[in-house]
């Protein structure tokens, strides 16, 4: 019979098969030196038939990072691993957590075109997505939020999304594989960390269970984009002007997406949040007009659908009611 670690590693070669849909594509690991990332190596490196190589982003943010970075590259270098140090050019500013992990994925697909590698791999595991799940429950999320961390997002995959913290935990300790705690994830100042203790000794919610949960709508916020795309072919009309949503009587989900996709074939690089969105949407539902980013939307000229073109320059006339 086979033991434990055996087990995991083919857990973590299936998943990783049905995620990239390959056997043997070249790999980046994204490893911190959290018990998390390093179990994942272990894995990835002893079972995986592709090439594997390890990258660790240090942001420079905590004196000690250096020393976990050593750890890192040491171990890959004792079981003859690629791995490579990455780091910002200029300090992180701003809010940290969200400007560290903007910079961190940049890093990452910019060493993986770099060496070539197919896909970014990740170390979240269920207790990761039970977290965020409800934490973005708690700010009222829609579809898309609830379906949590994706177990593929372009090419960056998490085959771990099948597995609690604590079996990987475990599954270094049994190895032997040396791993780092990271302060930050104690700090109460984080969000996430104040789920994290909440959590704590709270067996009421299986984060396996709430995977599968986060799993099912994924597939349902999948199927609503498909929908969406196939639908936009015939009523998203460009113009000389902008373009134009020529039936609006869609259920709500599906409008907001087509209203999305409206959008950004006028300002490609727009972004809108939830609640911006959702007031584009009531002024328009009105007969209004609202500006969202540099988009001027309102009703098309002959009542039928609405019209969205790039807005006038600022000041150049009266600035509709706006909708951020």
């Amino acid at each position: 019979m086979p033991d434990a670690s055996d087990a995991d590693l083919t857990r973590v070669v299936a998943a990783l098969t049905r995620l990239t849909e390959a056997r043997d594509a070249r790999l980046l690991l994204a490893v911190s030196g959290g018990p998390d990332s390093m179990a994942m190596l272990d894995l990835i490196a002893s079972g995986w038939p592709g090439p594997v190589h390890a990258a660790t982003v240090d942001h420079r943010l905590r004196p000690e990072s250096a020393v976990e970075v050593a750890m890192v590259a040491d171990h890959c270098a004792n079981n003859s691993i690629d791995h490579a140090l990455l780091r910002p050019a200029t300090p992180i500013t701003g809010s940290v957590q969200s400007a560290a992990r903007a910079i961190r994925y940049a890093l990452l697909e910019a060493h993986a075109d770099s060496i070539g590698a197919a896909f970014i791999v990740t170390a979240h595991h269920a207790d990761d997505q039970l977290e965020t799940v409800l934490m973005r429950l708690a700010r009222g999320s829609g579809v898309d939020g609830l379906a949590g961390v994706r177990a593929r997002n372009g090419r960056i995959v998490r085959p771990l999304l099948g597995f609690r913290k604590s079996e990987l935990v475990a599954h270094c300790e049994r190895r032997g594989i040396p791993f780092v705690q990271d302060p930050s994830n104690a700090n109460p100042d984080y969000d996430r960390v104040r789920m994290r203790q909440a959590l704590q000794g709270f067996d009421a919610v299986d984060p396996l269970m709430a995977g599968r949960s986060a799993n099912a709508l994924a597939e349902a916020s999948e199927a609503l984009d498909w929908i969406a795309m196939r639908e936009a072919e015939a009523v998203l009309v460009r113009d000389p002007a902008g373009v134009r949503l020529s039936q609006t009587d869609y259920p709500s989900a599906l409008l907001r997406r087509l209203l999305l996709l409206a959008l950004a074939r006028v300002q490609s690089d727009i972004a809108v949040r939830g609640p911006a969105l959702d007031r584009l949407l009531q002024t328009l539902q009105r007969g209004g007009q609202a500006m969202i980013g540099d988009v001027l939307c309102g009703p098309a000229a002959d009542g039928q659908g609405w019209h969205l073109r790039p807005a006038p320059p600022r000041g150049a006339s009266a600035r509709p009611d706006a909708a951020e």
